[in-house]
């Protein structure tokens, strides 16, 4: 994990949580009071965001020692301990409200992602997220992703090319709006994929006709549509199915033969981990 990318939003998080201070603590314990303290899973799913809190912790009072027990990534069951703190009450309790909003969260995003991936079977497809992320959390929420086994789409506007029905619109037509692409790629010093959204076969034969894109997005298609249009790419461009991908649905259209999945609920709608944090 890049500590630098989120050193500013733990700090945010911490004022906003912090305030002035915990006046509780300060009112029950004195400032020398050493306790000892277990994170606890609270219910099945994937762990993540365990040295997220190590750093969160280390950032209130780096006398606080923390021994992770888990990694990002691992299995839990109900009652499983994740990671154990030992040092002030005072700091352990100050942090613990940021360290656990953090990892519930992240984990809540790698455990719906490892369900999605689980419906994917024998086949090739992989699992993408989508930039419908909590302003401020992309790099977390995308990190989360791939704990639970899925990947990473754009992190950001200048990752790749992606042509979407407004700047066809623009463009005049998807071989514009292809072209125009190609040619400002060319002017790039380094070379970024082009991929394309349609949403029809029609769309689908003119984006292929133009050899420009490199993944072409299959938006909203049936997934008979879907089975049809593996067979007209076959292997000119990759193929990304995209647009209500519900849990329910994703072993059909994996079995398509379809390249990629995106899932915007991945980072859209949040049921965060139950995890407590008990002295």
């Amino acid at each position: 994990m890049d500590f630098e990318k989120i050193n500013q939003l733990v700090e945010l998080a911490l004022i906003e949580d912090i305030g002035a201070g915990d006046v509780t603590t300060k009112a029950i314990f004195n400032e020398n009071h050493i306790a000892s303290a277990t994170f606890i899973a609270k219910e099945k799913g994937i762990i993540a965001g365990i040295d997220l809190a190590e750093f969160i912790l280390n950032k209130v009072d780096d006398t606080v020692q923390f021994e992770k027990l888990l990694n990002d990534g691992d299995s839990v069951s109900r009652g499983d301990v994740i990671a154990t703190c030992e040092g002030n009450s005072a700091s352990i309790l100050t942090a613990e409200r940021t360290m656990l909003n953090f990892m519930q969260r992240m984990s809540g995003i790698a455990t719906l992602t490892n369900h999605f991936c689980a419906e994917l079977g024998n086949t090739k497809a992989k699992i993408l997220d989508t930039r419908k992320t909590m302003p401020g959390h992309r790099y977390l929420d995308k990190y989360a992703v791939k704990t639970g086994g899925g990947e990473n789409h754009r992190y950001c506007l200048d990752d790749m090319f992606l042509i979407k029905e407004n700047h066809i619109a623009v463009a005049g037509g998807i071989t514009h709006a292809l072209e125009r692409c190609d040619a400002y790629r060319s002017q790039l010093s380094n070379h970024i994929k082009i991929e394309i959204e349609v949403n029809t076969l029609d769309e689908l034969r003119e984006a292929l006709s133009t050899g420009l894109s490199d993944i072409i997005m299959l938006d909203n298609m049936p997934v008979s549509e879907m089975k049809e249009a593996v067979k007209m790419a076959s292997g000119k461009a990759q193929l990304e199915a995209s647009g209500n991908m519900t849990l329910d649905r994703i072993s059909a259209v994996a079995q398509t033969g379809v390249d990629f999945i995106s899932v915007g609920e991945l980072t859209h709608y949040i049921r965060a981990m139950d995890i407590s944090l008990d002295i």
